[in-house]
């Protein structure tokens, strides 16, 4: 194995678990320093100069204080597609992609198909649907304005049409739109599930996108199901991810409200991850 793959493993024991630290040190290898998996794993020779060494240790100094390292980096992928990320957008996670493949599953035959997405963070879901659904019409709200400034420039990286606005969606008005595709990843983490929270998130990820009061965790559920039942045409269907903590009651919810074939699906990792749901 090479030695500087050593190094960053043993600087971050005590910090990160084994594979974790395993993790990192391949990311950190090959994404910034361009060591081929094949080189790095063959223990291929490479004399860092003083330049790369410096940087390699700024970037051990912020993993150490939890820094995640797509916030070092300014980037990750998504579904194969680059994004920059910020700490002021949420980090995209494996189990969206999967909300996203199972929308994409649903529409990839229509010809036509028009999408609002609720919570546009660095503007992974609406960019990737967007992309993989050639005739789709996509829009994108958020309240925050660094994320939507940062979905922009991830728009321009990956070379799409899609319409992003600043809008609240507990505002009382709200733009006259009609979709077939509701989508959304709204906050869902309960502050009673701060403290099993890792710091990496917890001490950097954005607070306005995690949380929900613990008093109405289903909040953004029902406000944007409220939303769907006036903006969805008539076959159009609700998809959301949601706390995997509250599947049965976000079900119970839609169903309450009228929504019709709801189905509750888990993701890889074996939780209740996905809902969708039909239009009342």
């Amino acid at each position: 194995m090479h030695p500087i793959y050593t190094h960053i493993k043993q600087s971050l024991a005590g910090i990160y678990s084994d594979s974790e630290a395993s993790a990192l040190a391949k990311w950190i290898l090959t994404e910034v320093f361009c060591l081929s998996t094949i080189d790095l794993y063959a223990g291929k020779d490479m004399n860092f100069s003083t330049k790369e060494y410096a940087k390699l240790e700024d970037i051990l100094s912020r993993l150490k204080r939890y820094e995640p390292l797509q916030y070092i980096l300014g980037k990750t992928t998504f579904c194969g597609l680059p994004f920059e990320v910020a700490p002021g957008v949420l980090i995209p996670r494996p189990e969206t992609e999967e909300l996203v493949d199972w929308i994409i599953s649903d529409y990839l035959e229509k010809s036509e198909v028009q999408i609002l997405d609720i919570g546009t963070g660095s503007g992974c879901i609406p960019i990737t649907l967007a992309r993989r659904l050639k005739n789709s019409k996509v829009t994108s709200w958020d309240v925050s304005s660094e994320a939507l400034a940062i979905a922009e420039r991830n728009k321009r990286l990956n070379d799409v049409e899609i319409t992003l606005a600043q809008i609240d969606i507990f505002d009382s008005t709200l733009p006259e739109i009609h979709a077939d595709v509701l989508v959304s990843n709204p906050p869902y983490v309960t502050e009673k599930e701060r403290s099993d929270m890792e710091r990496n998130v917890l001490d950097w990820e954005p607070e306005l996108a995690l949380f929900v009061p613990d008093s109405d965790p289903l909040l953004f559920y029902r406000r944007i199901a409220e939303v769907g039942c006036d903006i969805l045409s008539p076959g159009g269907i609700l998809y959301y991810e949601i706390n995997r903590a509250y599947g049965s009651e976000t079900v119970t919810l839609l169903e309450q409200m009228g929504y019709k074939s709801v189905e509750l699906r888990k993701d890889q990792f074996g939780n209740d991850r996905m809902v969708k749901a039909l239009r009342p």
